[in-house]
């Protein structure tokens, strides 16, 4: 279930889902998804779905992945993006193929440990993996010229927009009952918000955790 045959109705689907951005399909047919995922679960690795990965967490489905990455992405090689919820990994693998560089956060450190075995196994060395609190992001670090967002927030944090470059974008989640996806864009003149479609994600929490 894991064949290149599976991962090839993957990218079909994504393909007739709308996404356009072929580097972003080629990175999606490259990572292997299943390794990302209990062994038990490695059956459903390639299909739309969600899955979960512990601690109340989920790995997103092959097509949010895709989506968010095409949006960030707009067509050209990024530069130093920020993403915020690392989870499993799978999600940073796919930007540390689109990107320069990657930071990444998570606040859950059993998560960190799990999604940093991952990347080490795809030899994705131009990644930054911590265990930190990422609703107030890496300010030290920035600006950057992209940030990804894996769970949902109540509102679009400022201390994350403060963290764009000009000419960058932020992809996030935000609601709680009801999500959509929005694109924050910061230009010279201002801010711009777009909202794109309804998701599901798990809540974007402040603070970090052990367990």
């Amino acid at each position: 279930m894991t064949s290149s045959r599976t991962r090839e109705r993957m990218l079909t689907r994504l393909r007739e889902q709308g996404i356009q951005d072929e580097v972003v399909i080629n990175v999606m047919a490259e990572i292997p998804r299943h390794i990302f995922v209990d062994e038990a679960l490695s059956i459903r690795a390639y299909e739309d779905v969600s899955l979960p990965i512990g601690y109340g967490q989920t790995i997103s489905q092959p097509y949010i992945v895709a989506k968010m990455t095409q949006i960030l992405r707009n067509g050209k090689q990024l530069n130093k993006v920020l993403e915020i919820g690392t989870g499993c990994g799978y999600q940073t693998a796919v930007l540390s193929r689109v990107s320069n560089e990657v930071y990444s956060l998570e606040r859950i450190r059993p998560l960190v440990m799990k999604a940093r075995t991952h990347l080490r196994a795809l030899k994705c060395t131009n990644v930054k993996l911590d265990h930190a609190d990422g609703s107030i992001g890496l300010k030290d670090y920035g600006p950057f010229d992209a940030i990804m967002v894996t769970a949902a927030s109540s509102h679009v944090p400022q201390e994350l927009v403060d963290q764009l470059a000009v000419g960058g974008r932020m992809v996030i989640p935000v609601g709680t009952s009801e999500q959509v996806l929005h694109l924050i864009e910061r230009t010279a003149q201002g801010v711009q918000k777009t909202a794109l479609e309804p998701v599901k994600f798990v809540p974007l929490l402040g603070g970090t955790a052990l367990s």
